[in-house]
């Protein structure tokens, strides 16, 4: 399974130094996942991306309101985000408030996404996609 899985097409986007995504990358890493990494911080984040992952996932999951960009907008910018449409536009502008990493595993028959790192359902997405 692992060899047939080193073939896998997985693109990881977050931000290099942000410990989730350095703890994703890790287990990828130890799992002899090849993967790409997109860099927010570098490379920005394209509209089509987003776009396809608010019709895949709830923008509610791919918000970070925990995290300290979403703290640190003001109280305005933080109430005027209501709806898919306003968070895009949010996340466009200020990509570190996208829930990091969003995963992009090319699966069959249908390419999965997951947002956050949880070691399990990763595991169990392998078991799944092997």
């Amino acid at each position: 399974m692992m060899a047939r899985m080193g073939e896998a097409n997985i693109t990881v986007y977050g931000i290099r130094n942000c410990d989730t995504v350095k703890k994703a990358r890790l287990w990828l890493d130890e799992h002899n996942l090849p993967y790409r990494f997109h860099d927010f911080k570098q490379l920005g984040i394209p509209g089509q991306r987003i776009d396809h992952w608010l019709a895949t996932a709830p923008w509610e999951k791919l918000l970070n309101r925990q995290g300290t960009t979403w703290r640190k907008l003001d109280a305005d910018a933080r109430t005027t985000v209501t709806d898919a449409l306003s968070a895009r536009a949010l996340m466009l502008s200020n990509p570190s408030v996208i829930k990091r990493p969003v995963v992009e595993w090319d699966a069959t028959p249908a390419p999965e996404l997951s947002i956050g790192f949880e070691p399990a359902s990763w595991s169990a997405r392998l078991a799944r996609m092997g």
